[in-house]
């Protein structure tokens, strides 16, 4: 996958399918896929507090930079070794701009209310 692709959220074969409200972000050169599983979710949730006011928080542009990297990190499909702080530092080294793509994937997902299935917890 291109870093292109990533950053649109995009995919590449077997990559994040934004139909299912699947993206991928770009951390250290290593495209992952974030999935919005239910179990993710939930526990994104307990942690930021109603998604719905995390949607309309990123609607008035008022989502903070540990917000969309927490979203991001409980989302990602394979947590594997990646740690919170390193998900953030790719959130800033990719710019809010390009940070926006995958997170409107998310939140678009969030709103329709069809999270994809699987684990996709990092916790």
């Amino acid at each position: 996958m291109t870093r292109a692709q990533a950053a649109e959220g995009g995919s590449a074969a077997g990559n994040g399918n934004a139909l299912r409200g699947e993206a991928t972000i770009v951390i250290e050169g290593v495209a992952h896929l974030l999935r919005p599983s239910f179990d993710a979710l939930v526990r994104a949730e307990e942690e930021l507090g109603p998604l719905f006011a995390l949607v309309e928080r990123a609607g008035e542009g008022q989502l903070r930079l540990a917000e969309m990297a927490t979203l991001f990190w409980h989302c990602l499909a394979n947590p594997s070794a990646l740690t919170r702080e390193r998900v953030g530092e790719a959130v800033v080294a990719m710019g809010l701009a390009e940070a926006a793509k995958p997170l409107r994937v998310l939140l678009g997902e969030i709103l329709r209310g069809r999270p994809s299935t699987g684990s996709g917890c990092a916790g």
